[in-house]
């Protein structure tokens, strides 16, 4: 069975919003999934629909799509009212106005009347089509829509109530009590909100012409109206005709809209109804000092199970060391605060030559990258032009006296990421790599192509995956991927004839599968970390073949990216990975098994968990 990536994308999304059924997670834990599949649905809308938006508007796909999301939607505010039950025997609260004191009801007029009236826009109807996307809007008139009021995005959507701890109101519900201070004249409010699409006009923009290029995202189409359930029919109908909507693009929602705020109620709640700490191990030998380490073998960490400040201790230890002469790094999603990042600012200040590619163009993170391209420029750290493709891969290569010392991950250099995201991390000082990886970055430099041998890079990785599954075409073959998407129709033809021939084919894959094969073994593992490691294994007649890397198997990463695959060489790090994926090939705990027509199956009550090594 074939199915569209937006479809099943949306088969993801849905087993995020399970989670929030989960038996064995806390129920603060439960209601973060609410919070994530909120996210998750604001992106779909804002950029995975795309395609199918621009491309597929009207026909029947494009309609069980919206079917699907708005069955989810549904199902979330469902859940939204479970837990408000579930959370008031933990003293934690959502109050109406209704059930406030006069004192507290004094209290928040003045909080309306000082914080949130003077940052409030009251709009005209004739300003419907500049709506922001994800903001929350109401509607209010007098037989006709009149007025619209935007709640400022600076504010909580939910308030703690004073002197009541465990207690919120929400800041709409105040709105509406009190919609003197925003109205010219008292009137029923009713919540709508839009998404635009947000992909950026230009692929090939360079660091100049980025500011010019998000600017110019903010006229993204609206892809998605959301309205309360009560909302005015034919205000609906008026809204949706000045944004240019089918009548199935807009969602008919019981308030609240937008549950992304229930992440307050997480932050909020108490401690014991969260997951329990679990340290990480640390390779404390490494992280004291890399160098011995890797003068004697590989070293490969599986985080978050083992610490990723091992990787910015390498970056540090690099920094700080007077041997290391220059340093090179491949930088995605870097968030505002990143230890590695300040170790490459230091180093280029202790005088070491220090070059970053920054992918200024990974989506929504773009401003953040400027401003650490501000950073890195002021501190003489050299930021490399943008090529023409995105670069995704994921690399930190030092040199030290002779000898040249790499870190390759799945991952990106993201302390927050490394926590809570599963990812490999590879650090070698094998030449055969090193210099491999060095040719990578002056490929970079230099504005050519990169074209390493022993790695891949680009369609290469397409190659030798192809390669790789034929020769395992038969009936001892075994292959094993674990890839965030699996989308590349060669790579799928490849894999159904294998399967055919009598191979296993074992696919783990967490979020979007295109082909379902009665002769695939294909799982999805969602749970308490985001699996995020992209590997691939091959019997090869007993002598396991083992790849890592930063390249989901899609037509946009193997061709329009620059990433990086690795072959995983060292014999103990090869035996490590493949431990981790046949402990994922057995887990009963956190897996979906994906059936051929489509169906799935949660495997939560089983004894062998997975992300519990």
């Amino acid at each position: 069975m074939r199915i569209s990536p937006e479809a099943a994308w949306l088969q993801f999304n849905r087993r995020v919003l399970l989670q929030t059924e989960r038996p064995d997670f806390p129920v603060l834990e439960r209601l973060r999934f609410l919070e994530i599949w909120a996210a998750n649905l604001d992106e779909f809308f804002s950029a995975r629909i795309s395609r199918a938006f621009l491309e597929e508007r009207g026909s029947e796909g494009y309609k069980a799509l919206l079917a699907e999301a708005k069955s989810q939607a549904d199902f979330a505010e469902d859940c939204y009212r479970r837990f408000l039950q579930e959370l008031e025997p933990l003293g934690m609260r959502v109050l109406s106005p209704e059930q406030l004191s006069k004192a507290e009801l004094r209290y928040f007029g003045a909080y309306l009347a000082e914080e949130v009236a003077p940052r409030t826009d009251l709009i005209q109807p004739e300003g419907l089509a500049d709506l922001s996307s994800r903001a929350l809007y109401f509607a209010s008139g007098e037989g006709l829509l009149q007025n619209l009021i935007r709640l400022p995005e600076s504010i909580p959507r939910l308030l703690p109530i004073p002197g009541r701890e465990g207690s919120f109101v929400r800041l709409g519900e105040l709105v509406r009590h009190r919609n003197d201070l925003f109205l010219p004249h008292p009137a029923k409010l009713y919540e709508l909100r839009v998404i635009r699409l947000a992909s950026l006009e230009r692929s090939r923009v360079d660091w100049d012409e980025l500011p010019e290029a998000l600017e110019a995202r903010l006229d993204g189409k609206v892809s998605h109206l959301e309205v309360e359930e009560d909302f005015p029919p034919h205000w609906a109908e008026a809204i949706r005709e000045a944004l240019g909507l089918a009548a199935e693009e807009v969602f008919r929602l019981a308030p609240p809209l937008d549950l992304r705020f229930v992440g307050i109620l997480v932050a909020a709640g108490p401690g014991k109804e969260r997951f329990a700490s679990r340290p990480p191990e640390k390779p404390r030998r490494f992280i004291k000092n890399p160098w011995p380490t890797l003068d004697a073998q590989d070293l490969l960490l599986c985080h978050p199970y083992q610490d990723y400040r091992a990787v910015e201790a390498f970056a540090w230890a690099a920094a700080s060391d007077p041997k290391v002469e220059a340093l090179r790094a491949t930088l995605y999603r870097l968030g505002r605060e990143n230890r590695l990042a300040e170790a490459l600012i230091a180093a280029a200040k202790a005088g070491k030559d220090v070059a970053v590619l920054l992918e200024a163009r990974a989506r929504f993170d773009e401003l953040l990258n400027l401003y650490w391209g501000l950073r890195f420029s002021a501190a003489g750290v050299r930021v490399l032009p943008l090529p023409g493709k995105k670069v995704h891969a994921k690399a930190l290569w030092v040199q030290r006296g002779r000898k040249a010392y790499v870190h390759m991950g799945t991952g990106n250099y993201n302390a927050l990421n490394g926590s809570l995201y599963t990812d490999l991390s590879l650090f070698t000082a094998d030449p055969k790599v090193t210099k491999e990886v060095a040719a990578f970055f002056r490929a970079l430099e230099t504005r050519h192509a990169p074209a390493p041998i022993l790695i891949k890079t680009g369609p290469a990785i397409r190659e030798a995956l192809l390669e790789a599954i034929q020769k395992e075409a038969h009936k001892k073959g075994q292959i094993i991927l674990k890839v965030n998407h699996l989308t590349d129709p060669a790579i799928l033809a490849a894999l159904e004839e294998a399967a055919e021939k009598g191979a296993r084919v074992d696919l783990i894959v967490r979020s979007t599968l295109t082909l379902l094969h009665p002769k695939f073994h294909a799982r999805s593992l969602v749970g308490r970390y985001l699996e995020h490691a992209r590997v691939a294994a091959f019997k090869n007649r007993g002598k396991w073949a083992v790849w890592a890397g930063s390249a989901d198997l899609m037509p946009r990463n193997l061709d329009r990216r620059y990433e990086l695959f690795f072959p995983v060489l060292d014999p103990k790090a090869k035996r490590r990975v493949l431990r981790l994926l046949k402990s994922q090939l057995k887990d009963d705990v956190n897996t979906f098994l994906l059936y051929h027509d489509g169906s799935q199956r949660a495997l939560w009550k089983g004894k062998h968990d997975a992300q519990r090594p």
